[in-house]
């Protein structure tokens, strides 16, 4: 009889275990070229594995550990260590810090970026922990709020959704004679000032493009781009000068 072939992926581990059948396997692997979605979606989606049961398994592979959440009061003290920003951006909340180490939980074993992006914004060492993205999403909902409160994100979608448009002339006098907190410019700005001191940045720096906005933070003497933002809309207030300079805070 010839012996089976190795794949190299997480899908040697649910044959090895007879969690599925080739005959499965083989479907799947249908229905994720046919759609386009991963292989661990297809199995989930024919109901063959459980989303439990497939994360389970590709923490295996990955050598990594494993959580479900719904199971798992988080202290609040752990998750304060994480900016909701942080967490809503990235798809990640910290489950538990021993000394310096931070296990954080992620749905994506591979995402290494975005991991040593974290360890150095958090000033944390960081240990990936597996879980089910949906599962993810919901103790973030159920930790930082049920909705998504009032981010950077969010006001820069609100600029360009509306398509806020001021002259250079309204622009200044607006900006002189204002003392509303509530104007979407003064809101942003705190936004973005509150981001950075979170992060314990020095600088901020704000460069519109013609398809985004550019923000970056100075922590530890190292500018570190946030996640991408929308682009501004045509005529929108300015955030930064040309020559892109820096804003600081103490």
């Amino acid at each position: 009889m010839a012996k089976e072939q190795r794949r190299g992926d997480f899908a040697d581990i649910l044959l090895k275990k007879k969690l599925i059948g080739p005959d499965q396997l083989a479907e799947a692997e249908n229905i994720a070229r046919a759609t386009g979605i991963k292989l661990q979606d297809a199995l989930i989606k024919q109901q063959y594995l459980s989303a439990n049961e497939v994360m389970g398994t590709i923490a295996e592979f990955y050598n990594m550990k494993f959580v479900d959440l719904s199971t798992v009061q988080i202290p609040k003290s752990v998750i304060e260590l994480v900016p909701e920003s942080v967490a809503r951006e990235n798809v990640v909340i910290p489950l538990q810090l021993d000394g310096n180490n931070l296990e954080l939980i992620t749905a994506d074993p591979t995402n290494f970026e975005t991991v040593q992006k974290l360890q150095f914004i958090l000033n944390k060492e960081i240990i990936p922990v597996l879980a089910v993205q949906e599962q993810i999403q919901e103790a973030i909902n159920r930790n930082y709020g049920q909705t998504e409160t009032e981010s950077v994100d969010s006001m820069l979608v609100e600029f360009t959704d509306t398509a806020i448009e001021f002259t250079q002339t309204e622009n200044i006098s607006t900006m002189a004679g204002a003392d509303d907190s509530d104007a979407p410019v003064v809101r942003l700005v705190n936004l973005v000032i509150q981001e950075a001191i979170n992060l314990r940045a020095s600088d901020i720096h704000i460069e519109p493009f013609a398809d985004r906005v550019r923000v970056r933070y100075r922590i530890d003497g190292v500018l570190v781009e946030r996640d991408a933002a929308p682009p501004p809309p045509p005529g929108s207030v300015a955030l930064a000068s040309e020559d892109h300079g820096e804003h600081r805070h103490q």
